[in-house]
């Protein structure tokens, strides 16, 4: 219990002269967006990721066996953007960015935008979203998250994905002293999986009292947050800011 509590107070208080510096405060908040953005996806576009690409594969699935309620070009829409977000990051880290500070400062800038544009739109459309509207919002969405998802893996910060859980899930049981294992890092594992659950649960929440855009703002304000949180850092040469 103590090594656990340990590792969660590691992850909220970052050490400045650490390997990963404040990035795991931040990606935590990245997370929390997350579970915001994938909630207002399911619920108010109608039963399509824009994160989660694992459920979009599954929902194609369904939509080709005839399953009713999934659309399957909203799920190649989500896909095919999220992997356009994901090569644009990629490109950015690979070829422009090697600082990790600025990496994510610009990534988070533009995906705030992305998230604030969509947020404009679903105030100006009846929720929940069809033709065109619900296409714009899913491509969108789907490029900012694929660029998030993309920059969060080329951090390689253990155990904050920012995204895909089951492994961290499966890593809190499998690397436990029950199983034989050293340790779990469960503090920093169970914290992530609690970012999303509390980001989808509030994302939800609003949607279910009628705010049905309100995510998105929220959302929005969060990448806003972060950016700002990084912007002090980003000509700093700490060792954390160094390209993995």
């Amino acid at each position: 219990m103590n090594s656990t509590l340990r590792e969660a107070r590691d992850t909220l208080v970052p050490d400045f002269g650490g390997r990963h510096g404040p990035l795991p405060p931040l990606l935590l908040g990245l997370t929390v967006v997350t579970g915001l953005v994938d909630a207002f996806s399911y619920l108010a576009l109608g039963r399509v990721f824009v994160a989660n690409m694992t459920g979009n594969v599954v929902f194609m699935a369904f939509s080709l066996a005839g399953s009713s309620g999934f659309s399957l070009t909203a799920s190649v829409l989500s896909l095919l953007s999220f992997a356009l977000g994901a090569l644009a990051a990629g490109r950015l880290a690979n070829r422009v960015v090697r600082h990790r500070a600025r990496l994510l400062l610009t990534v988070t800038a533009g995906q705030a935008l992305l998230v604030l544009a969509c947020y404009a739109v679903g105030e100006l459309v009846d929720l929940p979203a069809a033709g065109w509207s619900r296409w714009c919002l899913v491509v969108l969405l789907g490029f900012a998250m694929g660029g998030q998802n993309a920059v969060v893996r080329r951090l390689a910060v253990p155990d904050l994905t920012t995204t895909v859980l089951t492994l961290t899930i499966t890593g809190v049981a499998s690397d436990s002293r029950l199983a034989g294992g050293a340790t779990s890092k469960a503090g920093r594992r169970l914290l992530s999986a609690a970012a999303m659950f509390l980001g989808a649960l509030a994302g939800a929440a609003l949607i279910g009292h009628g705010h049905r855009a309100l995510p998105l703002l929220i959302a929005g304000a969060a990448l806003v947050a972060v950016a700002v949180a990084l912007f002090p850092h980003r000509r700093s040469t700490l060792g954390w800011t160094a390209a993995a």
